[in-house]
């Protein structure tokens, strides 16, 4: 068994991407969402920090790598059907989303409306 055969165990989608949810290893409270071809996916395992496909830009993405705000990985996992990845990270700097906020998933479905629940933490002009 060669040492790439973990990442053939991935059910990759038509485009070679795998969703892959972004969840704070102490909390258990999901960060974000995005997009993993095999290169993020073993870059991830290898440098021990989340590494994404951006499908806008075509090319990879290092999580924090102009805000600062960098995930380092505790854990990475496969679903029961090997086509959802879960990166159990510490998020350094405590913002993990682009809107200045913990979490990309800071709005909470009530009586027919979207309402926005938590705080910006950091104004997003501030950091970009």
């Amino acid at each position: 068994m060669n040492n790439l055969d973990w990442l053939d165990a991935v059910k990759w989608d038509e485009k070679g991407l795998v969703p892959a949810i972004a969840q704070d290893y102490r909390s258990g409270r999901i960060l974000m969402m995005a997009w993993m071809n095999k290169e993020s996916l073993q870059l991830t395992a290898h440098e021990n920090r989340a590494i994404y496909y951006s499908r806008s830009r075509q090319q990879l993405w290092r999580k924090g790598e102009s805000s600062g705000h960098i995930q380092k990985l505790h854990e990475l996992r496969l679903d029961c059907d090997n086509d959802v990845i879960v990166l159990q990270v510490e998020q350094i700097g405590g913002i993990a989303c682009h809107t200045g906020r913990e979490s990309c998933f800071y709005k909470v479905y009530n009586d027919g409306q979207w309402v926005e629940t938590d705080p910006v933490l950091k104004d997003p002009s501030t950091i970009y």
